[in-house]
């Protein structure tokens, strides 16, 4: 049968989107959403998988501790933060994560996103706290119940190697840090979901990353190629219809300079 062939280039925030809507397609969620629980850990991507599982509105604005804006690494006022969400048959519920974490057993979900991913499907996630943040609490009781932890990372986060990276991070080791110094937590074996498996899923294509980065709002952007039969095909673009446009996200940090300031801080105080 006749393949049709297709190309797009999808902003970060597209990206992030179609990636949500292939983590709320994937089986296991989709089962563990009918009596199981999931917990989605805050992050910017996870801010759009929270409203794809939900259908609520979420202000992904709150719906993040740590981030990547201005230049730097930095943390979000923790006033204003969101909790991670919980999901328990497919309900929000008001449960404290941890606690919620701590009756998880296999068959539930916990959903975290990343600040890096390398060809062997190493996600690296920056850790701003000497006690390891979110992921540094679950990790161990996920991976002692055989929990499955799914991780949503665009591919503008690429990078070479995850574990080099991490081999010269560590809060406290930094001698210059223009913004927080972060250590690198390695997770490995979790089911990864980026834009091009998404949409892979979703419409049954084949799909293949083309090219990488732009300039003004395509900067950071990925394009896709992908090939499929014509129901396949069609499938493919009604899906990247409906996250064309998606609305650039734009974060900021806490106020600069903070109580405890890295360099770019002190910089800005003298």
């Amino acid at each position: 049968m006749y393949m049709k062939y297709g190309m797009v280039t999808l902003s970060v925030a597209e990206a992030k989107r179609l990636i949500a809507k292939g983590v709320a397609a994937l089986p296991q969620v989709r089962e563990a959403m009918k009596q199981q629980t999931i917990i989605v850990a805050r992050g910017t991507t996870n801010a759009y998988v929270a409203e794809e599982l939900t259908g609520l509105k979420i202000d992904k604005t709150r719906f993040t501790a740590g981030l990547i804006c201005a230049g730097r690494c930095c943390v979000t006022a923790g006033a204003t933060r969101l909790e991670p969400l919980v999901l328990k048959n497919g309900q929000s519920v008001p449960a404290n994560w941890l606690e919620a974490l701590d009756q998880m057993r296999h068959g539930d979900i916990f959903i975290k996103g990343g600040n890096a991913l390398d060809r062997e499907d190493n996600v690296g996630i920056l850790l701003g706290r000497a006690g390891g943040g979110t992921i540094g609490s679950a990790l161990g009781s996920l991976s002692a119940r055989g929990i499955e932890l799914v991780a949503p990372v665009g591919l503008e986060k690429l990078v070479p190697s995850v574990p080099a990276a991490a081999s010269f991070l560590g809060v406290g080791r930094m001698d210059y840090s223009r913004g927080r110094q972060c250590g690198l937590q390695i997770l490995t074996g979790a089911t990864v979901v980026t834009e091009d498996r998404a949409l892979a899923l979703l419409s049954g294509c084949q799909v293949s990353v083309a090219a990488k980065g732009g300039v003004g709002s395509s900067a950071g952007s990925t394009t896709l190629a992908f090939a499929g039969h014509s129901e396949e095909f069609r499938q493919a673009i009604a899906i990247l219809d409906s996250v064309l446009g998606e609305e650039t996200l734009i974060i900021n940090s806490r106020e600069c300079p903070c109580q405890n300031p890295c360099d770019f801080g002190r910089e800005k105080i003298q």
